[in-house]
Parts: structure tokens; C-alpha cells; sequence
């Protein structure tokens, strides 16, 4: 997959807003909106840019990419770390990203289990003998739910000046409709696929007869495979080279699930002590009568979240120069309890990180506590 620089330069008058790589790549984006994929693998990643822009849909929780050159693979893929900000606030979902170096004429099974594959302008690029090989490899070995597959449309190039036979000196073919629609319908049936056609790139006016410039084919699969053919079918030798992998800080794991708990319930007490506090020096109402604006529990919310009923025994409290706010309180704000699911996770979250009561019921800070 490549952005077509050449094409877009030489394209004069014609010019696609956004460029057309970028439609390409949000009609991808827009795709994963509506199927939710877990798993993606992108076939001739190139510089990363769509992997760099599918790392933020929350649905995926692996990506992937292949490309026969390393090098250019290797020039953007630092894109794809972790940020600071992301072991700052790690994200409720795991989410993992390698990159393998290696051809789609051969089957590998690091490329199993995907829900979709991608292959932007990449089929123009393959050897008459690799495409013979990648329907096997991508429909028949690899057998994701969903394909989408783009290439140049042939019958657009006479509308970009400069194009004399195709539009990038790599691409081997480049397919009019009939053409691609003839051969992805013939893999369908083949691997038992539905297609649906359609394209990116739209033509100016009154020159609707030629198609998109970019033309699309987005294959689902009809039947889920058998058991039976994934045991006996798939091979297990690894023929990719794996050049880059990450792994990013997730609250599904345990130590950061952890750190963000005992965060969270620090911040929350902190909240609510100097609410107490403030309530008490300003003696706008009696302690004992207060209605506290923390609930205890969250079996005690009314119906309305922004009502909060309070039983009067699990309210913060004074004694002596120390403030005791019940964890039962602080596990019915929302945040905490998305975070530790149960009371008893809680508890278990924050054993040794957080000053408690003698009986482990309360958080406790001194009257006189500085605030960070």
C-alpha cells in the first residue's frame, strides 16, 4: 500500500478533498465504526499511517501489519508506541501492535483469528504469481470475517494528467471495473465471500460513467469455519520476521488496574474530607443532621444518579483530628465502582496502598492534612 505521492502531484486540475489516501483510509475508519472488529490486520502497511489512525478506535484490541519492506515499515512505526499520556491514563481495553515483514503470497500463522483484514492499493503491486497465491493466502488460509480490498480504477487515469500507463512505476496492472469486479466475485464464490462494490475518488462532473478513482471491494464472509478445517488445515511454522511490537499499559491488567484505583480512591476521600471539613467550619447545619452529598453505597442510589440517598451511619465523620470516609461511600461514586466492579476488589486493590482504619472499613486522613 502506498499514498500514491505521484499520483496526487500529477493530478493538476483534479484534486480530491481530502487526499485520496486519506479517503481510502477513512472509508477503512468508517468500517470498523460499524463492525466493531477486534482484531485488524493491515496487508502492505507501508508507512503504518492506517494502523497509526485504527490505534484509536476503542473496538480494537489488535492490529497488525505485513509489508515486503522492512525499511519503509521501519521509517514511521515509532508512531505506533505508547505515549506517556497512555501510562499516565491507561485505557480500560488492551491493545497490541507488531508488524511483520514478509510477503502475502505466503501464509504465516501470526495472521490467523483476524476479524479484518485491509489490503489498500496493494494487489497492483503483486507479481502475476503473487496474486495467484493471495486469494489461498487471504480468503482461503487466513479466513477473516471481513476484506477490503482497493486498487486503482483504470478507467479513471485518462482523467489525470500525466498518467500515460499507470499511475505508480511499481504497479504490475492496474484492473478496469469489470476487471476487478470479474475477479473478486470469481474469490467470493470461491472462499464462499459475499462483495460489495463501491469506491473513493469521486469524478467531476458530467464524467460520472468513468467510476471512482479508487475502486473497492469489501468481502464478508458467509459461514464461520468449522473447528474440523482450523485444526487440521492451518500450519504452524512461522515464515514472517516480526520487526516491531507493542504492548500498551491497559486497566485489564492488574498493576495498572491497581495504580488507578488507589488514584482514584485518594482523590475521591480527598474530596470528600474537605467537604466534611468545610461543612463543619462553616456551621451552616448540625453534623449529625447533615444530608451528605457522598452515598454509601450503591445499593442506596435512587433511581436518578443525581439523587443520592445516604443511610446517616455510613457518612463520613471526625473524631479526634482524624477523618474517616467508609469505603462503602467511596465505592458508590461511579468511577470507582466501573473500575474495581466489586467491594471485595476494592478492598483487595488497595490493601497496603492506603491509610485505613483499624478494622480496614474506612480511609483515614488527619484534620490537618496538606493537600498536594
Amino acid at each position: 500500500m502506498d499514498k500514491n505521492v505521484q499520483e496526487e502531484q500529477s493530478m493538476g486540475i483534479i484534486k480530491f478533498t481530502p487526499p485520496l489516501y486519506k479517503q481510502r483510509y477513512e472509508f477503512v475508519k468508517d468500517l470498523v465504526g460499524k463492525y466493531k472488529p477486534k482484531k485488524v490486520a493491515d496487508l502492505g502497511c507501508a508507512d503504518c499511517t492506517l494502523l497509526w489512525m485504527l490505534k484509536f478506535c476503542n473496538c480494537i484490541e489488535v492490529l497488525a501489519g505485513l509489508d515486503i519492506r522492512a525499511s519503509v515499515m521501519k521509517e514511521k512505526m515509532h508512531r505506533l508506541s505508547p505515549l506517556p499520556a497512555d501510562f499516565l491514563q491507561p485505557a480500560e481495553r488492551s491493545l497490541t501492535v507488531t508488524l511483520h515483514h514478509g510477503s502475502v503470497a505466503q501464509k504465516d500463522p501470526c495472521m490467523l483469528g483476524f476479524d479484518l483484514v485491509t489490503c489498500i492499493e496493494l494487489i497492483e503491486h503483486l507479481e502475476e504469481s503473487e496474486l495467484r497465491k493471495f486469494p489461498e493466502v487471504v480468503f482461503g488460509f487466513m479466513a477473516p470475517s471481513i476484506v477490503v480490498i482497493s486498487t486503482p480504477n483504470s478507467e479513471f487515469n485518462p482523467l489525470l494528467p500525466g498518467v500515460t500507463l499507470f499511475r505508480h512505476p511499481d504497479h504490475k496492472f492496474e484492473w478496469t471495473r469489470e476487471q476487478f469486479q470479474n475477479w473478486a466475485l470469481e474469490t467470493a464464490r470461491h472462499y464462499d465471500y459475499s462483495v460489495e462494490f463501491t469506491g473513493v475518488g469521486h469524478p467531476p462532473t458530467g464524467m460520472e460513467n468513468v467510476g471512482f478513482c479508487s475502486q473497492i471491494g469489501v468481502f464478508v464472509r458467509k459461514h464461520p469455519q468449522t473447528s474440523e478445517f482450523l485444526q487440521s488445515e492451518k500450519p504452524t511454522e512461522a515464515v514472517y520476521k516480526m520487526v516491531f511490537k507493542a504492548v500498551y499499559p491497559s486497566l485489564k491488567d492488574e498493576k495498572y488496574l491497581q495504580n488507578a484505583v488507589v488514584s482514584e480512591v485518594i482523590f475521591t476521600a480527598r474530596i470528600i474530607k474537605q467537604s466534611l471539613l468545610y461543612r463543619l467550619m462553616s456551621g451552616h447545619e448540625e453534623y449529625n443532621e447533615r444530608k451528605s452529598k457522598f452515598p454509601p453505597s450503591v445499593n442506596c442510589l435512587s433511581e436518578d444518579p443525581g439523587k443520592l440517598v445516604v443511610e446517616k451511619s455510613m457518612e463520613p465523620f471526625v473524631n479526634g483530628n482524624m477523618v474517616y470516609i467508609p469505603l462503602t461511600t467511596i465505592f458508590s461514586f461511579p468511577k470507582v465502582n466501573r473500575l474495581c466492579g466489586t467491594f471485595e476488589k476494592l478492598c483487595k486493590l488497595i490493601a497496603g496502598k492506603v491509610a485505613l482504619s483499624s478494622d480496614g472499613s474506612a480511609v483515614i486522613f488527619s484534620t490537618g492534612h496538606k493537600e498536594n
